[in-house]
């Protein structure tokens, strides 16, 4: 989890020199913590960002561009990773993209999220730590791969969606997850309970919230989506709604 004393120093140090100051990349339970404290560190205007809008790792930087005079962009770079020769490429996914990396000896913290379509990726990480990836990532598994600078990153990290509806009593989070996914409503109290449920980003305990359309619900283990819509209700007096899940 983030140390809030570190955070509270780069937002200090934003603050008093009158410079912008960055975090390396929050996992999604390090940004629920930094959440919970944030009106705290407001004084130095954080900003969070992860390459692209629906990234859940993130950055957060501090300075004010108003008040600073001048601005900054994240130092964030964008990586397209793709087999050199596609017909010969072992099937690939988010593990073995996020494994070949940590091989090469690179801390967590300095890459954000990873987008897979098909054998490609498309990998965000601290600016610093780019030129290293290009040169030295040249296999994932049994696959040779060659790693470039992109700034057209919407194909790779556009997201696949399936709509689904279901039929509920209620809207409450439990209920919803526990259709979307075919689990009990018990097994979908405890993934509450655990601390697995993030909803529009910070940690939800509270299992028994009614879900309000546009609510992003993300489960570790299970997956992410949407609570879309709400088509009304049935002759029984059910709840038809609407959900995109994330694939």
């Amino acid at each position: 989890m983030p140390d809030f004393q570190r955070l509270k120093e780069l937002a200090e140090r934003s603050y008093n020199s009158g410079t912008f100051t960055f975090t390396d990349f929050l996992s999604a339970a390090e940004l629920s913590d930094y959440f919970e404290k944030e009106r705290d560190l407001s004084f130095a205007a954080p900003k969070l960002f992860g390459g692209c809008e629906i990234a859940e790792r993130k950055i957060i930087r501090f300075g004010n561009p108003a008040e600073l005079g001048y601005d900054v962009e994240f130092p964030i770079t964008a990586l397209s990773v793709e087999p050199v020769a596609a017909k010969f490429s072992d099937d690939l996914n988010h593990r073995d993209f996020l494994g070949a990396l940590m091989n090469l000896g690179i801390k967590r913290e300095v890459l954000g999220d990873i987008f897979v379509k098909g054998n490609r990726a498309c990998v965000f990480c601290r600016e610093e730590i780019a030129d290293y990836i290009i040169e030295n990532l040249t296999r994932i598994k049994h696959t040779s791969v060659k790693v470039s600078k992109t700034n057209d990153t919407k194909e790779l990290t556009a997201p696949t969606l399936e709509d689904k509806v279901i039929l509920l009593s209620s809207a409450r989070a439990d209920a919803v997850i526990a259709k979307v996914y075919n689990i009990s409503r018990n097994d979908s109290v405890s993934k509450f309970q655990a601390g697995l449920v993030y909803l529009n980003g910070r940690e939800c305990t509270e299992n028994a919230k009614d879900l309000k359309p546009g609510d992003i619900l993300s489960v570790r283990g299970l997956g992410k989506f949407e609570y879309s819509e709400e088509l009304g209700t049935s002759k029984k007096g059910k709840l038809n709604s609407l959900v995109r899940i994330y694939s």
